[in-house]
């Protein structure tokens, strides 16, 4: 009985640490010497059913079929990068500060990766450069880029979502249209900018209703880079969790902008990547980092539970 008893208890509480060694918290992650942070929201693992019934108001062929996908665990960044934390990367401001506290799961040399050039153009259109304005008219590879050069300033391993994470996290749980209870177009005035309310710009983050997992302008303001090649078909010749872009187009956008109607806004409405936005660019060849006519277009970043080995780090990031 006494063996019993102690194999009962050491079952138990190594069932309850299991359990907390699951639980994450949301975080802040501080940049050396300057005050800009990053601010990060806890995501749990879990499963939903991706994409759009045949019925939904708004829906397009490639927004199916409808499947079920299960998501491992992962912080998101609460708000879109910034233009004020994404000239950090292009000014190169960090890369020979000290870091104290830097996490381990990446060690790289900042100096090793490629920088985003200087725009030859206001990107922002006139819209406003200032702090708290989303970062736009950037590559997907710039995006991806910028990932790689926040990893080697704090040591984790950060990277722009695939599709189905940013569906989950857009859904928050729902398995409507939208992420509110009602599911009533018109209450997108409380939660996104968008073609009704945004007067054709961009607006500072963080200014409307965050979703049910505290993630602000997952609708609207700005439509935001995913990892994946868009395909027509949807997801019907999908066998993998993501479609890593090895083409520069089309690529996988979501969200929907300022520029959009509510039905570009759903859950499960896709933007393909296109060619136009490059063409007023007058470099020859084309700049890899900046586009002249997506200032649409923006992103946030992820950073995994289980960061991957070195030996896996491009496995998300994307090459020049």
């Amino acid at each position: 009985m006494k063996v019993k008893k102690i194999t009962f208890l050491y079952l138990l509480l190594v069932t309850i640490s299991h359990g907390y060694a699951q639980k994450r918290s949301n975080y802040i992650e501080s940049l050396p010497s300057v005050e800009v942070e990053l601010n990060m929201i806890a995501i749990p693992s879990g499963s939903f059913l991706m994409g759009s019934p045949e019925n939904e108001f708004g829906r397009n062929d490639d927004e199916g079929p409808i499947h079920n996908v299960s998501i491992d665990g992962f912080w998101v960044s609460k708000f879109e990068v910034t233009w004020e934390l994404y000239n950090l990367f292009v000014e190169k401001a960090l890369n020979n500060r000290e870091i104290k506290d830097k996490g381990t799961e990446v060690n790289l040399n900042p100096d090793a990766i490629s920088g985003a050039t200087i725009p030859y153009v206001d990107m922002s259109l006139g819209m406003g450069l200032d702090k708290d304005f989303p970062a736009v008219n950037i590559t997907q590879m710039a995006a991806s880029k910028f990932c790689e050069w926040l990893s080697s300033i704090t040591g984790h391993y950060y990277r722009l979502p695939t599709e189905e994470e940013w569906e989950y996290i857009a859904r928050a749980g729902s398995n409507q249209s939208y992420f509110f209870e009602s599911n009533d177009p018109s209450k997108l005035d409380e939660y996104a900018w968008f073609s009704n309310n945004s007067d054709g710009s961009y607006h500072k983050v963080g200014l409307k209703k965050p979703n049910p997992w505290g993630l602000y302008d997952i609708y609207g303001n700005v439509a935001e880079w995913t990892l994946d090649q868009y395909n027509s078909n949807g997801y019907l010749n999908s066998n993998t969790p993501f479609e890593l872009s090895i083409n520069e187009y089309p690529v996988v956008v979501r969200g929907g902008s300022f520029k959009d109607k509510a039905q570009h806004l759903r859950s499960a409405s896709r933007l393909a990547s296109d060619p136009i936005w490059k063409q007023r660019d007058p470099q020859f060849p084309r700049s890899k980092w900046w586009f002249t006519n997506a200032e649409f277009v923006g992103f946030r970043v992820v950073r995994p539970y289980a960061s991957p080995s070195p030996e896996e780090y491009y496995q998300y990031w994307i090459k020049n």
